[in-house]
């Protein structure tokens, strides 16, 4: 059919009648207050792009021709028919594409609307109009942003009785800014709704709790109070019937009757975890784990499981076991293929619910001012004993182990620090690797149920003295020592794994200019062409030799490499070979990074000595003692992660044979989506279930959620991005953070979103969302850094530390606020960023 009435119209015309038709006549069928109207279908659309010789790789020429082609007769009869039904009033034209109003995207304002459209001839001229603008730029661009293919798109032609409106705007059924749900954030102008879209007017806002019907905020009189509690809970009605936060378009018409021309789901709110309780029973509180290790792609499905097993698996030590490890603890939550930590019952215990807030102090420090200002929240106040809660603790922390660990490691650092290392290489190497796929998937299980939990405790013991060590000699310097003095004594820490990979690196750098075939090769062959040459054992012998003993050592490492399901260097090398590469472009004026390195070492002991000196009696050598023993267990701070990647590489390699062998029983269709399967589903397919169609949405999904630019660090339950909720106070001047690695330096920004492929030339500062040891390659060439992320302990700070370039962390937005090529001074003692206008 060319014309359908929207009340015959339901979500699932989708194809016939764009998103917009679909949604507008679903709202009709649910007895909504919509104005009367037709649409123009898809096969009319079809038609008139026949004629006019649409050719969906000239969009320009598309539009033109749609511009001036003649209705098909057929068409603009049944139009005409249509419009008379109506009564020939005036009346609204709006596209609406089958590319719109969809879950990952809106597509709002993409194609045309006309108002007040009046009679047959201005009709049919504004149903071309709206034909072409499919083909405008900014619909086109649209789509190639999210990967529409153009040639599947049809337009149809929403004709809808105008309404005479006094008032008329936009609400949104879940706060658009902090993502609260349940909360009407309504924008309202006078007249009509299209001067607020197309920006020609400042509109009216308002807050309004729709459960309660009060105003929670106002920002104009558009509206009166009884007409905002009218809409937010027409609102709250339609979002419920949809099952989702809705973007909805309105207007009170002149005699105070309230019409709806439009209703979307909101696209760009951060998903809530599918067990999320109801936001009015009861608040949680997840904090993402993604962001912390600033790895803001989304994760796996295994490598999600990976961490469900963990969580299984810690808790099992702590005395805690739980009925499926496959499904992991309540603690262990997803959100947009992302992992999340429920921290609820930490905020609400009475001895731990400052902790998360001192942890991050020293690990992330945006995310500290977030769990300040939640301990304020009534909604988490404490509950139970804080004695009894102080003793369960501790006797957990004892089961783990690690505190006996920590009194050995401040006792006789190196012999604790040889015998935890040589004990987890033996545990590596004794773990059993089948060669049945059946076998593999339990060796997998079985080895994140049994390792880490016995490993991981006696890693943190080793860490936990430098942290605290470092803690309390600050407490006996407080008066005697600078903040930027007692973090030199945190340059060129030995021990420390990333440190060492970085360094050798640059060794094979170095080796490789100095041999014609390697360079030769390293500048004219692409990082890939480079990482095929490898693999087939055809690069120059000197750079073929020493790549691999250094994957034999660090191959487990991996860009976002606490994802489980991502390729190890290992794998592919290129972006190693590309670091080597970039590290062939430093003058021969240039600091080598292992010189640099050294020198911090050496202002380290220098710098403790002048400190000890400034305090006497037995205040000094308590003050040696501690900062002799940050120096010797600081470094090994990067331990943990390290040897946890071992095992990750390890449970890597277990899974990977059995997607190559669903792959050849043609239960998937390539060997890598078996990473895209849960441990419960990667058992099913061996027992011969195609979960092919299963694959193909995650992969979709999972291509959505790369395209997401905003996480939240603490999410809650409610939908609230606690930091969004905050509301920073602007400061003036100055860009500020957190001061991560003292000094000062000039450079040109250089914005940097990835490491992949990324090169960055001496002296650039680099300006980041966060880092992981994929990044560090980088540092060695930047004079300094700037994070989104991070706090004084995080990685990226301490590897600058080390290297000694200035940081500063915690920096809103940097990448957003720093424009690429931007000369800018980081002051990394005063946690600054100053950028020259």
């Amino acid at each position: 059919m060319l014309v359908r009435p929207l009340a015959d119209l339901g979500a699932a015309d989708l194809a016939v009648a764009g998103g917009k038709g679909a949604n507008l006549g679903e709202l009709i069928r649910a007895g909504f207050p919509v104005p009367d109207g037709f649409v123009v279908t898809t096969d009319a659309y079809a038609l008139a792009a026949s004629a006019a010789g649409v050719d969906p790789r000239d969009p320009a020429r598309a539009r033109e021709r749609l511009l001036g082609v003649h209705v098909p007769d057929g068409v603009a009869t049944a139009v005409r028919d249509g419009y008379r039904a109506l009564g020939a009033p005036a009346v609204a034209v709006r596209s609406s594409a089958t590319a719109e109003d969809l879950p990952e995207a809106s597509f709002a304002g993409q194609q045309d609307t006309i108002l007040d459209v009046r009679g047959d001839d201005a009709l049919l001229d504004a149903l071309r109009r709206c034909w072409a603008s499919l083909w405008n730029e900014r619909a086109v661009a649209y789509r190639d942003t999210h990967d529409v293919d153009p040639a599947g798109v049809r337009l149809a032609v929403v004709v809808q009785r105008m309404v005479n409106a006094r008032a008329a705007g936009v609400l949104f059924t879940a706060d658009p800014i902090t993502g609260r749900r349940r909360r009407a954030a309504i924008d309202a102008v006078a007249g009509l709704g299209e001067r607020l879209v197309s920006g020609a007017a400042n509109p009216d806002h308002f807050l309004v709790d729709p459960r309660t019907g009060e105003v929670l905020e106002r920002r104009g009189d558009v509206l009166d109070d009884a007409e905002l509690r009218e809409l937010a809970a027409l609102g709250a009605r339609i979002e419920a019937h949809f099952g989702a936060p809705q973007d909805i378009e309105w207007a009170f018409d002149r005699d105070g009757t309230l019409r709806i021309v439009q209703s979307r789901g909101i696209t760009t709110l951060y998903p809530l975890p599918p067990n999320a309780p109801d936001p009015e029973a009861e608040l949680r509180v997840y904090f993402s784990a993604n962001v912390a290790q600033g790895v803001f792609d989304p994760f796996t499905p295994m490598g999600l499981q990976t961490f469900r097993l963990l969580g299984a698996a810690f808790a099992s030590a702590i005395g805690r076991p739980v009925r499926d490890p496959a499904a992991g603890t309540p603690v262990t939550v997803v959100a947009g293929m992302r992992l999340f930590l429920d921290l609820t019952a930490v905020l609400r215990d009475p001895a731990a619910r400052e902790l998360p807030g001192r942890v991050m102090g020293v690990m992330e420090a945006r995310s500290q001012a977030i769990f300040a200002a939640l301990l304020a929240d009534p909604r988490l106040a404490p509950r139970g004993s804080r004695p009894r809660s102080l003793l369960a603790t501790l006797i957990a922390v004892a089961r783990t182990g690690a505190p006996f660990v920590a009194i050995r490691s401040l006792a006789r650092p190196d012999a604790t620090r040889e015998a935890v290392l040589r004990e987890i290489d033996a545990t590596i190497r004794e773990v059993a690797r089948p060669a049945a796929p059946a076998e593999r998937l339990d060796a997998y299980e079985r080895l994140f149920l049994t390792v880490p939990p016995r490993l991981f405790p006696k890693l943190v013991g080793l860490v936990v003295p430098g942290f605290a060590a470092y803690a309390i000699a600050g407490r006996l310097l407080r008066r005697v020592a600078r903040p930027d003095e007692l973090q030199t004594v945190l340059r060129g820490l030995p021990y420390n794994p990333t440190t060492e990979m970085d360094l050798e690196l640059w060794r094979i750098a170095r080796d490789a200019r100095d041999d014609a075939a390697c360079r030769s090769a390293l500048a004219e062959r692409s990082p890939a062409k480079l990482a095929d040459e490898y693999r087939a054992g055809r690069l120059p012998p000197l750079l073929q030799r020493e790549l691999a003993t250094f994957l034999a050592r660090y191959g487990h490492r991996a860009i976002a490499e606490i994802d489980l399901g991502l390729h190890r260097w290992s794998e592919d090398p290129a972006h190693l070979l590309g670091a080597i590469a970039n590290y062939q472009r430093l003058g021969a004026g240039a600091v080598a990074p292992d010189a640099q390195f050294a020198r911090g070492a050496r202002e380290a002991d220098a710098t403790i000595e002048t400190l000890v000196s400034r305090v006497h009696g037995p205040r000094r050598a308590i003050t040696r003692f501690l900062l002799r023993r940050v120096r010797a267990l600081g470094g090994l701070r990067e331990q943990p992660k390290f040897q946890l990647m071992r095992v990750f590489a390890l449970g890597h390699a277990l899974i990977e044979p059995v997607g190559a062998e669903l792959a050849t029983r043609g239960l998937l269709e390539e060997g890598r989506d078996v990473f895209f399967l849960d441990l419960p589903e990667a058992r099913r397919a061996l027992a011969g279930e195609d979960l092919r169609e299963a694959v193909a949405r995650r992969r979709a999904e999972y291509r959505r959620e790369q395209a997401r630019r905003h996480i939240p660090r603490v999410l809650l339950s409610d939908g609230t991005d606690a930091e969004a909720a905050l509301a920073p106070a602007v400061v003036e001047g100055a860009i500020r953070g957190t001061p991560a690695s003292p000094g000062v330096a000039q450079g040109t920004a250089h914005v940097i979103r990835s490491p992949v492929g990324a090169r960055l030339e001496p002296g650039e500062v680099l300006v980041a969302p966060s880092t992981d040891p994929g990044w560090t390659p980088l540092f060695l060439t930047a004079s300094a850094l700037v994070m989104e992320m991070g706090g004084m302990m995080s990685h990226g700070a301490v590897v600058a530390r080390e290297y000694g370039i200035p940081a500063v962390v915690g920096v809103p937005e940097a990448t957003g606020r720093i424009a690429n090529g931007a000369r800018v001074t980081v002051d990394g003692s005063a946690g600054t960023v100053t950028v020259e206008t």
